[in-house]
């Protein structure tokens, strides 16, 4: 079972606002080279979710994020969620560049307006580069691996306000792994980052019978659940019976992994609500497009599915 993340993020933003001096004005950016065939480096969901499971909630917070390609070649929108005793959430802009050398920059951006235009509407003009802290490094075929200069960044990020604790350090991508060290991991070690995996999708259908564990055989009384989503990095979703109220029962989907980290599977659990307890489980390799469960009392079966439009 999870542990409950109750990592204060106060102290945290206090950790970097401290010591940090005035702002510099923003650098203009050097000249670069748009690649020819710029790739969605990120696009997708990540959630770090096994990361906390497994370390004490008290120190590793529950970070997700969001990553969408925009219209425009070369940027993305980025939203970062922090959950703890309070939560944090922040959205940038990264503009990736690959300089004529071969090298990559990811240039965070931050929104001038309330509510800038994105998705077709997307408009650079409501945005600022924080060229300072900008991340520099190399790409490859299946990831990256970049850094910002916190000596550098730090002379701008009192300006930004409390979302700068939200603001990527260091970013490694590699197939489903994205490792990020954001702003606020100072606090809690030279090492610290998120280790988070792309959210892979599942839908699918329940039939859970009203009596509950104890139902018998020949009781008819089943409600369905037919459009049950669920992603693979600790989603959860509460079984109801046919009036919309809660069963009482959920279902958990997540990464783990067995016998000392050498045993990666996906696991479907059903809990109990009041209890926190888990009455059963099944797992299968996490690249199954398939699951399910058969207690008798309850059913379930889980097919892969694509991700949800972005927002």
């Amino acid at each position: 079972m999870n542990k409950p993340n109750s990592i204060p993020l106060l102290p945290l933003l206090a950790a970097f606002l401290l010591g940090a001096c005035q702002s510099n004005p923003l650098r203009s950016t050097p000249d670069f080279v748009a690649p020819d065939a710029q790739r969605a480096w990120f696009d997708g969901e990540y959630d770090n979710h096994e990361q906390v499971a497994r370390a004490d909630a008290t120190l590793v917070p529950r970070v997700k994020f969001e990553i969408t390609p925009l219209s425009k070649a070369g940027w993305y929108l980025w939203k970062v969620r922090v959950s703890g005793s309070s939560d944090l959430t922040a959205t940038w802009i990264m503009r990736s560049l690959k300089s004529v050398d071969g090298s990559l920059q990811l240039t965070p951006y931050r929104a001038l307006t309330a509510n800038p235009a994105l998705g077709k509407d997307f408009d650079v003009e409501q945005w600022v580069a924080l060229d300072a802290c900008a991340l520099r490094g190399a790409a490859s075929a299946s990831g990256l691996n970049v850094r910002a200069d916190l000596a550098s960044c730090v002379t701008v990020a009192p300006g930004i306000g409390a979302m700068a604790a939200l603001l990527p350090l260091s970013i490694e991508h590699d197939g489903d792994a994205l490792r990020v060290r954001l702003y606020a991991d100072q606090a809690r070690g030279p090492d610290a980052r998120a280790e988070a995996r792309r959210v892979r999708w599942y839908a699918g259908w329940a039939a859970i019978n009203g009596v509950g564990p104890d139902a018998r055989a020949e009781s008819t009384d089943w409600h369905m659940n037919r459009e049950l989503r669920i992603g693979n990095e600790g989603g959860r979703a509460a079984l109801l019976w046919r009036d919309g109220k809660n069963s009482g029962y959920s279902l958990e989907l997540e990464r783990a992994t067995y016998r000392d980290g050498n045993v990666p599977v996906v696991k479907l659990s059903v809990i109990e609500d009041a209890s926190g307890r888990t009455l059963a489980y099944a797992w299968a390799n996490p690249e199954a497009t398939r699951i399910g469960i058969n207690l008798g009392w309850l059913q379930v079966g889980l097919d892969s599915a694509a991700p949800a439009p972005s927002r």
